[in-house]
C-alpha cells in the first residue's frame, strides 16, 4: 500500500495531491449533509463494509472478498432506491446553493435581521417575553444540550409561536446557531453581578451571565413592559425602538458588503444614540 502511493505521487505529484484533496473534500461535505440524518448510519456501514474489503483482500481472504464485493456492486443500487428522498434534497440544495441570489450569498445575516426584527416587534406589542442568543465566534454546545433540539430554518413566525405562552417551548432561551435555530427552552447562565439594576428580571440577568462567558449576541423581550434589550459581552442596550434596533442588529450582525471602516460605524451609532438620549433629556 504503500509503495502504492509512492509511486502515485511520485508519478504525477500535482494531479494526485489535487485528486486526494479534492475525494477528501467530498467525503467530508457527505458527513456533513449527513450528520443528524439517517444517512449518516448508511455512509458508516458504508465505511464499515470498505475497510472490511480492504482487509480481507490484504489478507487473501477470496470467498469473503468475492461476497463483500458483491455487496459493494448491488449496495449503490439498494442505497439509491432507499434513499431516493434524500438524495433528491441534497440535489436541490446543491442547485440552490450553486445558483442562488449573489446578494443573498454575501449577506446571509440580511433575513435573519429581518425575521428578528419583526419577532420582537410583534412580541413587544404584545408582551410576549422572549430570549434569542446568536452564537458568534464562542460556540454554544454546552448551553444548546441543555434545551431541545430543532435544527430549523429561521422565521418570524417560529420564533414567535415557540414564545407564545403557556408552550412547551416558551420558557428558557432559543439559540440561533450557523443561521438556523439550533435549540429552543435552553437555560443560560445568570450574572451574578451587583450592578445589575433590580428592575430587571430573570431574561435580562440570563442574557448578562451569557454575554459575560461569550461573545454572544443576546435579544431580550421583557413580559411586565414589552420592552426589547440587547446585550453583547457587558453591553446592555434598554428600551429599544424600531428605529434603535434596527441600528444594533446592522450593527452586531450584518455582513458588511463595502469595506468600511469599523470606527467610523461605531461612531455613527454612538452619534446616533447620543441624539436620541439629548431628546429625551436622558443622560
Amino acid at each position: 500500500m504503500i509503495d502504492w502511493l509512492g509511486n502515485f505521487f511520485s508519478n504525477r505529484p500535482l494531479s494526485s495531491i489535487l485528486d486526494v484533496l479534492l475525494v477528501w473534500y467530498i467525503i467530508y461535505r457527505l458527513i456533513i449533509y449527513a450528520r443528524g440524518t439517517r444517512a449518516l448510519n448508511l455512509l458508516k456501514g458504508v465505511a464499515i463494509i470498505i475497510a472490511a474489503k480492504f482487509i480481507s483482500s490484504t489478507l487473501g481472504l477470496q470467498t469473503i472478498d468475492w461476497l463483500l464485493g458483491q455487496v459493494i456492486s448491488w449496495g449503490v443500487v439498494a442505497s439509491i432506491i432507499l434513499f431516493q428522498p434524500e438524495l433528491r434534497k441534497a440535489l436541490e440544495n446543491l442547485g440552490r446553493n450553486l445558483f442562488r441570489n449573489r446578494k443573498h450569498l454575501r449577506n446571509p445575516s440580511q433575513k435573519l435581521i429581518d425575521d428578528l426584527e419583526n419577532a420582537l416587534l410583534y412580541m413587544s406589542k404584545r408582551k410576549i417575553g422572549a430570549l434569542i442568543s446568536i452564537e458568534a465566534n464562542e460556540k454554544l454546545d454546552e448551553y444548546i444540550e441543555t434545551g431541545t433540539p430543532m435544527n430549523s430554518e429561521i422565521s418570524n413566525q417560529l420564533l414567535i409561536n415557540i414564545f407564545v405562552p403557556n408552550t412547551p417551548l416558551h420558557d428558557g432561551a432559543v439559540i440561533i446557531s450557523d443561521y438556523r435555530i439550533a435549540a429552543a427552552s435552553c437555560y443560560l447562565p445568570l450574572s451574578e453581578s451587583s450592578l445589575i439594576p433590580k428592575e430587571l428580571g430573570t431574561r435580562h440577568r440570563a442574557a448578562i451571565g451569557l454575554g459575560e462567558a461569550t461573545d454572544a449576541l443576546t435579544l431580550i423581550v421583557s413580559e411586565e413592559t414589552g420592552s426589547i434589550s440587547i446585550v453583547k459581552h457587558d453591553h446592555l442596550h434598554r428600551d429599544l425602538d424600531q428605529e434603535s434596533l434596527r441600528i444594533l442588529l446592522n450593527q452586531y450582525l450584518m455582513i458588511n458588503e463595502e469595506d468600511k471602516d469599523e470606527q467610523d460605524i461605531l461612531d455613527d451609532i454612538r452619534d446616533f444614540f447620543t441624539a436620541k438620549f439629548t431628546q429625551k433629556g436622558g443622560k
